[in-house]
């Protein structure tokens, strides 16, 4: 028998409860995965709450990425074996030991990348490769905005923002998570308890303000984010941490200076096994080349995943978290 990490109510962290389970046999198309290491999002936390309904209702198994070992596979599966190295992202499942999952969501990890760092950035790096190379195409000159800047995405990020070519602004809350920030890839970064963010990116930019603004805090940046944009910039909202943005009339976009806004997700941009493979592939590029590197500042049994969950709602972790299954 196998262990989970179940949710059957919608709750705070301590409605999530570990069980047996039995993970199954694979099917046509699909692979058991034994996981070695599970990723840790706030994208758990809104499917654990409620704040995101579960398609098919509860109970659920939480967590968006892992990687592990192939167990076994099922029929019409040719090109993955018993033993190898995979990993992947999908919206629920992963608080598991052992899992049935898609074959053609995996991916196999390179020798180049250990199965930590694999499970730790699959969902925030290729979050970060979808953002700066596909919904606003990042450059050299352009200056980017983004919002938790010591998170998980923010860190991978800033990296890549920089290699990019860009000037890279960030906020955080505290002089530890700046000094994270800046660390990795983040030109400047703005304590956000203590300045006014919007103030300090025209002093910085000397008013020119920046060209995207990558948002995944929601309700307590909204509307400064768009007023942290130049004429035609692009506010991508793509996460709600402090809770969702608030209805508003269309016509700001343009009182603002004829804004762009778009609220995307990594699963539509992943939805094609095409657009899945280049983004895990150029994720696994700059990571194995050290453009990127990955700093797992956390570690949790899987058992321990309320406490896990308690204190990244509560912004007591930095980086990326995996929890060990």
């Amino acid at each position: 028998m196998s262990k989970a990490v179940r949710v059957h109510t919608h709750g705070g962290p301590e409605v999530l409860t570990y069980e047996d389970v039995d993970p199954g046999r694979p099917g046509e198309g699909q692979v058991l995965v034994r996981h070695t290491a599970i990723g840790l999002n706030f994208l758990d936390t809104y499917y654990r709450s409620g704040l995101y309904p579960a398609p098919n209702g509860l109970p659920i198994v939480p967590g968006g990425e892992a990687a592990g070992v192939v167990l076994e596979t099922g029929a019409g599966v040719d090109w993955l074996r018993e033993g190898d190295r995979v990993a992947y992202v999908t919206p629920f499942g992963a608080y598991c030991q052992e899992r049935v999952v898609a074959a053609d969501r995996l991916v196999r990890i390179p020798a180049s990348v250990s199965d930590e760092q694999a499970a730790a950035m699959m969902l925030k790096g290729m979050t970060a490769e979808y953002l700066l190379r596909r919904t606003f195409e990042v450059k050299p000159g352009h200056t980017v905005l983004y919002h938790a800047a010591a998170g998980g995405v923010g860190l991978i990020l800033g990296q890549w923002a920089r290699h990019l070519g860009a000037t890279v602004i960030g906020t955080a809350g505290s002089a530890e998570k700046i000094a994270l920030a800046t660390a990795h890839g983040f030109d400047h970064v703005i304590n956000y308890r203590q300045q006014d963010f919007v103030e300090r990116v025209r002093e910085i930019t000397g008013g020119k303000l920046c060209d995207v603004v990558y948002d995944s805090v929601g309700k307590d940046t909204f509307p400064g984010s768009l007023d942290c944009l130049r004429p035609r910039g692009m506010f991508v909202s793509f996460g709600q941490s402090s809770g969702p943005i608030p209805p508003f009339n269309m016509a700001l976009l343009s009182q603002k200076g004829s804004l762009y806004a778009t609220r995307p997700t990594l699963f539509t941009y992943t939805s094609r096994r095409e657009d899945l493979e280049a983004s895990a592939n150029a994720l696994f590029d700059v990571v194995s080349r050290s453009v990127v590197t990955v700093q797992i500042n956390q570690r949790y049994p899987l058992g321990e995943v309320a406490q896990a969950h308690r204190d990244l709602e509560g912004r007591k972790t930095t980086g990326t978290t995996i929890l060990i299954p």
